[in-house]
């Protein structure tokens, strides 16, 4: 496998970090049919979903004409599947994050940007206890902003030359092209192919031994 030679790697969230999706398709169903909508969650649709920004999500599979509607049934979807996020006592990460994660951030700055609501980002760091590892973060829900936007922000407020971004679905390959940085996809997680990328790793703990700081 060559190297990826890099100044700062920047990860995407749901389907790269880790995979919820078994958690947040009872919180989604349960919240949607308080509002009357009877749509049928599965682990499954929801990893077909997930990368897209939360109102489009809401626009592909909440069934109202009334957009007030759909998107407060979003908002209490939200807002279920992160109260049962915290109640959750299972580990949802992929193996051998943590172990990855802290050994890379000794010699590479990490961000993350994701397509997420605000406070998803900053409960994963809390319970993963890696919230020491990176160096900054930013979402769709912080700003409005779509992925490619957010990657580009993180790339000119810190400076960087040589970035690469890790996901696991075309449209997070999509967004690099637009922000110009290269795409590192993460086989692993929701994806079944994109179209190209810079390296392929089958396992999170594959970065360790694919990417090195590049000299500046």
């Amino acid at each position: 496998m060559d190297k990826v030679y890099t100044d700062g790697i920047i990860f995407d969230m749901d389907g790269t970090i880790w995979d919820n999706t078994g958690v947040f398709a009872a919180s989604w169903r349960r919240a949607c049919l308080e509002d009357g909508f009877d749509v049928n969650f599965t682990a499954d649709l929801l990893k077909s979903l997930f990368g897209k920004t939360m109102t489009d999500i809401a626009d592909a599979c909440i069934p109202s004409d009334d957009l007030e509607k759909r998107y407060a049934a979003l908002r209490k979807c939200e807002k279920y599947e992160m109260d049962d996020l915290r109640k959750s006592k299972e580990n949802t990460c992929y193996p051998l994050l943590h172990e990855t994660i802290r050994a890379l951030c000794k010699r590479i700055p990490l961000y993350i940007v994701s397509n997420c609501q605000s406070g998803y980002i900053e409960t994963f760091l809390e319970m993963s206890g890696l919230g020491d590892c990176f160096t900054d973060y930013i979402c769709y829900g912080d700003n409005g902003l779509v992925k490619a936007e957010n990657i580009q922000i993180i790339v000119n407020k810190h400076g960087l030359k040589a970035p690469v971004y890790v996901g696991d679905i075309q449209g997070d390959k999509d967004s690099c092209v637009k922000a110009g940085v290269d795409f590192i996809w993460a086989s692993y997680g929701y994806g079944k192919s994109v179209d190209a990328y810079k390296a392929k790793i089958s396992a999170i703990s594959e970065l360790e031994q694919l990417c090195e700081m590049v000299e500046r």
